[in-house]
This record gives structure tokens, sequence and C-alpha cells, in this order.
């Protein structure tokens, strides 16, 4: 019997939908805890080529809601070692490992080659990068985020609007796991519904799961929904670049008082001294910050004032 007549038996699936899962190409960026049940869950299903996107390695601190991996792995490559579990789950697949964080200057190609896009990262930089990218490519994204007891995942683009037209404006928190805390069902939660709305979209369900939100608190066991089909595109959105890209044209603001600047032509001052030193109108203006949170908040300060280009920089994604 077929390792997927369970599934094939459905009239949703079937011998046409398990031949598009078969030729379907993913592009998954992030192996943490969200991939933890999403790529078993593609691997399983038959999704044909997965590329795995990942910069960072297995930490302990991360294994009670990273449960791809083992206490063994501690140190290894996420993309590498998700890899071989995804090989292990299914052989008859083809499955891709980077192993470099994704930046707007690396991700182009991938994205470019992919039927679909999975933001597991639970990074602002990468999300919205993604986000720019997959607009520009009409390729459909399915991107989530987690954070205490509650999270989301909505699927943007292609045929629905981007994540810039739902989150228009900065997020007002810059809290993160690390820092706030996380519990792993809720991860796993979200990262099973992220993996039920890219197959829906792969195999072209309907209602399409793109231009749908989800959410779930967890804390009081409730899930809710909206679509946001009819959601504008903001007028002025700040793009992430990767350092590599900045240029000695740009003037470029290093907004981090204790780290070592991302380029060596930028100048160290905060925000507030920056809305009183602004470079000429017809400059690249680069802000550069840890997650991008605090470059877009700046960003935000000052263009109703300065009519110039703006860019954002996160570290953390360079």
């Amino acid at each position: 019997m077929s390792r997927y007549a369970r599934q094939m038996i459905l009239p949703e699936v079937g011998d046409q939908g398990q031949k598009r899962l078969a030729d379907a190409r993913v592009l998954v960026v992030g192996c943490g805890g969200l991939a933890a049940p999403v790529l078993p869950l593609l691997a399983g299903a038959g999704v044909g080529r997965l590329t795995l996107m990942d910069g960072d390695t297995v930490s302990l601190s991360n294994l009670h809601r990273q449960t791809l991996f083992t206490e063994a792995d501690c140190g290894q490559p996420k993309a590498v070692v998700a890899a071989q579990r995804c090989r292990a789950l299914n052989s008859g697949i083809d499955v891709t490992a980077i192993t470099r964080p994704m930046t707007p200057a690396n991700a182009g190609d991938q994205v470019a080659q992919a039927d679909l896009v999975l933001d597991c990262a639970d990074s602002y930089a990468v999300s919205y990068s993604l986000s720019d990218l997959c607009r520009e490519t009409d390729t459909p994204l399915i991107s989530a985020s987690v954070l205490g007891l509650g999270g989301y995942v909505g699927g943007f683009c292609a045929k629905a609007p981007s994540l810039r037209a739902l989150f228009p404006e900065a997020p007002d928190s810059s809290a993160s796991c690390a820092t706030a805390g996380v519990l792993g069902p809720v991860v796993g939660m979200i990262g099973a519904m992220q993996a039920q709305m890219a197959l829906a979209v792969l195999l072209g369900l309907d209602p399409s799961p793109l231009g749908q939100m989800v959410r779930l608190d967890g804390q009081n066991y409730r899930f809710s929904s909206f679509r946001f089909d009819g959601a504008p595109e903001p007028e002025t959105a700040f793009a992430f670049v990767a350092a590599q890209d900045l240029t000695d044209a740009d003037h470029i603001v290093e907004l981090r008082q204790d780290a070592p600047p991302l380029h060596p032509a930028a100048r160290r001052m905060s925000a507030d001294a920056l809305a009183h030193d602004l470079p000429p109108s017809d400059t690249r203006l680069a802000l550069c910050c840890a997650t991008g949170l605090r470059a877009w908040r700046a960003a935000e300060q000052i263009r109703n004032t300065w009519p110039g280009e703006i860019v954002l920089v996160a570290a953390s994604s360079s």
C-alpha cells in the first residue's frame, strides 16, 4: 500500500493532488520551533523538494520547543540536522540544507525558484523581507510568529495582500522568545497550522488560506480567524537591505551604542540626534540596529519631515 494512501483517499487530494505535492518546491526559512512540526508534516505528506535555510546551530536552551532535535545535536547546524530528519522520514523527497542566515541579498534566487515560501524564522526583518520578495515574484507566503502563550499564522502575497498590508507599522514590542519566553505546545500548534496552510496552498484547496489570518490564545484555549483580502498595501514602506549592500554613497547610521558598526562608514548616533542631523534628501539613509525594529521606529519619526529614501539593516539577519 502507498505510504500516502491515507491522505490520497481524501477527495481533496487523490492521485492528482499527490502529484502536485510531489512536484512542489517549498522554501522553509528557519529550522527552529515552528519548523519542528512543519518539516515532518511536509516531508511526510510527500512534498517533493524542500529547501531549508537557517544559519544557526542547535542549542540546549531551545530544545523545549525545537523538538526536531536532540541533545546530541547541540552545536550542529540546524538546517543540516533538520534535513537529515526529513530524509530519514521520507527517502523519496529531495531536501537541501543552506547553512547561512536569510538576508535580502541571498534569498532572492531561492524565493524565485520556490512554489511556496514558509517563514518559520520568527524575525521582523526576515518576515518583512520575505514578504517583499514574495510580492515581487508573486509567490505565496505562509508566515507565523509565536511569543509567550500566543501566536498567529497567515497566508500572504500571490493572490493576497502582503504582510505589510496587514501590519504596516512597526511592531509595538521588541520582545522575543529569548527575552519574554515561550511554551513549546503553543509553537507546535501554530507550526501545525502553518503546515496545514502550506498543504492547502499546494493542493489548491478552497477557501484558500491566502488572505486568511489565524490567531491562537494559548492561555484561554481559543482560536480566532479573519480574512484580509481587501487590505490595501501601504503607500510608504521601509525596505530591509543586507549590510553588504550598503555603499560609501549611503548615509549610514548605527543606532546601537554597544556593538561594532555594521559598516565602516557608519556614524553612531541616537534616533533623537538623527532627527536634528539629517543628510541631504537625495542621499539614501540606512538605519542599522540589532533586529530592525529600532531602525524602523526611527524611520517613522522622520518620514514626515524628510522625503529621502530610507532603508533598514538588521544585524541579526546580516
